[in-house]
């Protein structure tokens, strides 16, 4: 492991590096290791529910969710769905073998926004080279 990974904690922000263009092109998805918050509006777009559903029943669409395993749970006062995460922290969709995402073109704002716009330290990375 380079000096560069080994003092990146993805962890702790504080040993984030800046972002720069390119970055992910050599990095191993170390920020899809870290939990995601989600909206409704994430999941219609990601297809697990429809707005008809999200309408009918948030807090039973929530139920279904958790139960086929999307999300880890849901809070109702800021209506903030966590994915779900693998064994390894990798995110729920996340393809373990290529390292990249499996829903890009449709994922969710949260990761859209990641690191320029969210993110506990606005335009640094966690970034870890493979």
């Amino acid at each position: 492991m380079s000096t560069l990974n080994s003092s990146v904690d993805r962890d702790r922000p504080s040993t984030w590096r800046p972002y720069t263009d390119g970055a992910c092109n050599t990095c191993v998805a170390s920020c899809c290791m870290l939990p995601v918050e989600v909206k409704a509006s994430d999941l219609i777009r990601l297809n697990l529910t429809t707005a008809d559903e999200i309408e009918n029943s948030i807090k039973k669409t929530a139920k279904r969710l958790k139960k086929e395993g999307v999300i880890s749970s849901y809070r109702e006062g800021s209506e903030f769905f966590m994915l779900t995460q693998k064994s390894n922290n990798d995110c729920y969709f996340l393809d373990s073998k290529t390292r990249r995402c499996t829903v890009y073109e449709n994922r969710p704002d949260t990761c859209r926004g990641f690191p320029m716009k969210l993110g506990p330290r606005i335009s640094f990375c966690p970034v870890v080279k493979n």
